[in-house]
């Protein structure tokens, strides 16, 4: 049986201080480089926001605050912007830059906008959680797909709960 390592990481100073909390099989650092990664089982959360991956790096800097993390392997997600608006999905890679409030997700995105359904695929897909933006793109032959739920003002809306 394996024994989950627990790490609480940091603490973040801001308007409303949220814990990060990092939870993974796996854990090594190198202090001088500014380097942690975390490997087996990772869920990162901070706040609402969750991130699920096989490996996450994050790189911080001379005051040992966050400023990049590198999700890889089975990459799950859970956010919501500054505009309250929630969205789930997955990909094979995440990048988070915290200080530009922007997730990038790479290779087989498929990312759910919960709120109205709008469902977005592709392989590069960039969120940005201050502005509420979305930006999609394919790096391979295959196009973007965008799938919106679009409902007859005359007709009952349909439960999406199977």
């Amino acid at each position: 049986m394996m024994i989950r390592t627990l790490i609480l990481l940091l603490t973040f100073v801001s308007m409303n201080a949220e814990e990060l909390k990092v939870i993974s099989d796996n854990f090594k650092a190198d202090q001088q480089k500014g380097v942690s990664v975390f490997t087996g089982n990772v869920k990162v959360t901070k706040g609402s926001d969750e991130l699920n991956a096989s490996k996450v790096t994050i790189f911080t800097d001379k005051e040992r605050k966050p400023y990049k993390y590198l999700a890889e392997g089975d990459v799950s997600f859970y956010i919501v912007t500054e505009q309250n608006e929630k969205y789930r999905g997955k990909s094979q890679s995440a990048v988070y830059m915290p200080n530009e409030s922007e997730y990038q997700f790479y290779t087989k995105v498929d990312l759910l906008r919960l709120d109205d359904y709008r469902r977005v695929k592709g392989d590069k897909v960039i969120v940005n959680t201050v502005q509420g933006s979305a930006a999609a793109e394919s790096t391979k032959d295959e196009p973007v797909i965008m799938i919106f739920n679009l409902q007859d003002k005359n007709t009952k809306p349909k439960s999406l709960v199977k």
